[in-house]
């Protein structure tokens, strides 16, 4: 594409192509004034206002994702719509005096080689690349897992390029379109775009670029958890990387769903006591922490923000939380915890029964969460999902509901007694309904069918008969004898 077309993208433009002013939400930005970066958050509304007033000859960067509070922290998020990629390109020897141009075609060609969807847009930031995949509707917060994962093997495959491996969480910023670089005196700008048929940049479903990037599709995942003893077989037939690769996948979801439901039991029970939050805040950022949402250099801000939601006004003791970060530096690390012959991770995986007992959730409450939930709970969602499952079942292979063939019934039930009101015999009736002698019978010896006040017509019912028929009428002329 030329440049001149690029030029199109100005910096509001560019924002524009993630992030909806329409939506609901806030946005931070970045600014290094004489090397104190500062931090505004303001909501997604005001941002063509707000990107109009940035001083271009700044270091100026700006959030990726939207978030649910003016805060960035990624336990606030709202939603994201895209992936990305910032690549240290300055840093490959490979990249030495090439133009900006000429990094976007290599990049582009690396992902070409590698299989990875081309980027939506190349963005050159002053010394490397940025790179995003725009999706087409952004990714919920309940999918931050998933998100996650699909960041994290992206970067690992990108990494001949000069990914940072440390830019991949959805609280990072990166810099804004037509702010300077004041490392190297260049301006940030937008160097490739790839187009789709409507000449816009191309925009991806997140399920085609998660069972593109994932060693594992999410089809496979929900099939495995439909049936335990298949998932057990096809995880040994799976090669070591891809089923660690799995099992570390549902290990983060579910400490991600624990996290929510932490959150919602707070908000069921109108907020949390004075004496109860250490004890969420404690236990909600050991989630986080196992979701891999976040990580040991950011615990600490991710605890603040988790403390301001469970009071705005309480200073919790970062003193407590000490024994945590040292976890969360062991989890980082790969190191294993073995009790009872097995191995866990350093962080906290208590069961169920355990956290339940610990914050006293009753059957009530639990009726509202996804995960926290005891044995019984979960057997009888389980039944419930059993029942519902085939049920649809049964309505694929052609079988009615229970409403629509009593209907039937009654209809049938109502033709056989008004043909025997005027007078025709058993065998007839059968005869002229299409059914056996028994059925007709047990029409007439059913109690009469109970429909509206309104009479039931001998046209309705395809028999010939001068006047209506009501219900009372015909079943005052079908209590006669049963057979002829």
């Amino acid at each position: 594409m030329a440049v001149a077309q690029l030029a199109l993208f100005d910096r509001a433009e560019e924002a524009r192509a993630y992030h909806d002013p329409g939506r609901s939400g806030f946005f931070s930005i970045l600014v290094d004034v004489d090397g104190d970066k500062r931090q505004s958050s303001h909501r997604l509304i005001e941002m063509p206002t707000v990107l109009g007033l940035v001083d271009k000859t700044r270091d100026t960067w700006l959030t990726q994702a939207e978030f649910i509070r003016p805060n960035r922290r990624v336990v606030n998020l709202a939603r994201v719509g895209l992936l990305f990629a910032d690549l240290d390109t300055y840093r490959q020897p490979w990249a030495t005096g090439r133009t900006p141009e000429q990094l976007a075609a290599s990049v582009l060609y690396h992902c070409a080689q590698e299989g990875i969807p081309a980027p939506s847009m190349l963005i050159f930031s002053g010394r490397g690349v940025q790179a995003k995949w725009l999706l087409d509707r952004p990714v919920p917060r309940q999918a931050l897992p998933r998100w996650n994962a699909c960041q994290k093997y992206l970067i690992d495959r990108l990494m001949p390029v000069g990914a940072d491996v440390a830019a991949k969480d959805a609280s990072r910023v990166l810099r804004v379109v037509e702010t300077v670089n004041t490392k190297s005196g260049e301006v940030c700008r937008v160097v490739h775009v790839e187009t789709g048929a409507d000449g816009q940049p191309v925009r991806y479903g997140f399920e085609y670029l998660a069972e593109t990037l994932l060693p594992v599709a999410r089809w496979e995942i929900e099939q495995q958890r439909e049936a335990r003893a298949e998932r057990r077989q096809q995880l040994k037939l799976l090669p070591g990387a891809k089923t660690d690769n799995l099992r570390g996948f549902s290990g983060r979801q579910l400490a991600w769903h624990r996290l929510e439901d932490l959150r919602k039991l707070a908000t069921l029970r109108g907020g949390v006591q004075e004496g109860e939050r250490m004890q969420h805040l404690f236990w909600r950022l050991n989630f986080l922490l196992l979701s891999g949402a976040t990580h040991s250099g950011a615990m600490y801000h991710e605890a603040k923000a988790l403390a301001r939601e469970l009071a705005p006004d309480w200073q919790q003791n970062s003193k407590e939380l000490m024994t945590l970060y040292a976890k969360a530096k062991a989890y980082e690390a790969g190191e294993k915890v073995s009790f009872g012959g097995r191995e866990y991770a350093p962080l906290y995986t208590p069961r169920n029964d355990t956290l339940i007992n610990l914050f006293q959730i009753t059957d009530d409450e639990q009726a509202h969460l996804r995960t926290i939930i005891s044995k019984d709970m979960a057997l009888k969602r389980r039944r419930e999902r059993d029942r519902t499952r085939d049920e649809a079942r049964r309505r694929a292979a052609g079988a009615v509901d229970r409403e629509t063939y009593l209907e039937a019934a009654n209809a049938k039930q109502a033709q056989a007694q008004a043909l025997r009101a005027q007078g025709l015999s058993i065998r007839a009736i059968a005869q002229q309904m299409g059914v056996s002698v028994g059925s007709v019978s047990g029409y007439l010896k059913a109690a009469p069918c109970v429909q509206s006040g309104s009479p039931i017509t001998a046209e309705k019912l395809g028999v010939q008969s001068p006047s209506p028929i009501t219900n009372g009428e015909a079943y005052a002329r079908a209590v006669g004898p049963a057979f002829e």
